[in-house]
């Protein structure tokens, strides 16, 4: 498989929230999720043969958290920490060095950005990095806050488009849009 990208040192290859929840079969399914499996994975060689980091992002809820609807929130319960369902898809080339970032981890409180209260800014500049290609899901919920966060960071942004899929179809071409005015460029 072709990849997409001319990974570099100073690159980040940020992948959101592949688990299995968010795939088919899971508790808050994306259609078309367990597809982008082997596309990552094709990302994923790339970047590390070109030294880039590899960082994986997860939701990684307690078991009462704010977002679920019992709680008043608008999801139903998914990605509990230590479940299967918060587990990443099996299907991914993860190994000892890929960075894993978790998020949502407060009862309290709901983050969509990898970047919201993980302290990744600061752990991505720390190594050098100066841009962050995105790719996973869901498009038009944490794929698109990940990607705007790391733009508003002051990290040049790629989204991998062909690599990651919506919640709601209809919201594709409108996030694109929007990613694109905001100055992320968007491969497809």
């Amino acid at each position: 498989m072709t990849t997409r990208i001319d990974y570099r040192r100073q690159d980040a290859l940020l992948v959101v929230d592949m688990q299995n929840d968010f795939c088919e079969g899971g508790a808050l399914p994306v259609e078309g999720g367990k597809a982008l499996v082997p596309g990552i994975n094709a990302e994923i060689g790339a970047a590390r043969a070109a030294s880039a980091l590899v960082v994986a992002s997860r939701d990684w809820h307690p078991i009462d958290h704010v977002s679920f609807e019992h709680r008043g929130g608008s999801w139903p319960v998914h990605c509990v920490q230590d479940t299967s369902g918060a587990a990443f898809h099996p299907g991914l080339d993860y190994n000892d060095d890929t960075i894993r970032v978790s998020k949502a981890t407060a009862f309290d409180a709901d983050a969509y950005s990898a970047f919201d209260g993980t302290g990744l800014a600061g752990y991505l500049r720390d190594r050098g990095i100066e841009r962050v290609v995105v790719c996973g899901l869901a498009m038009d919920v944490c794929v698109k806050a990940t990607a705007l966060e790391a733009s508003r960071e002051g990290f040049a942004v790629v989204l991998l488009a062909g690599l990651t899929e919506p919640v709601d179809p209809e919201a594709r071409d409108r996030c694109t849009r929007e990613l694109e005015a905001d100055g992320i460029e968007v491969h497809q």
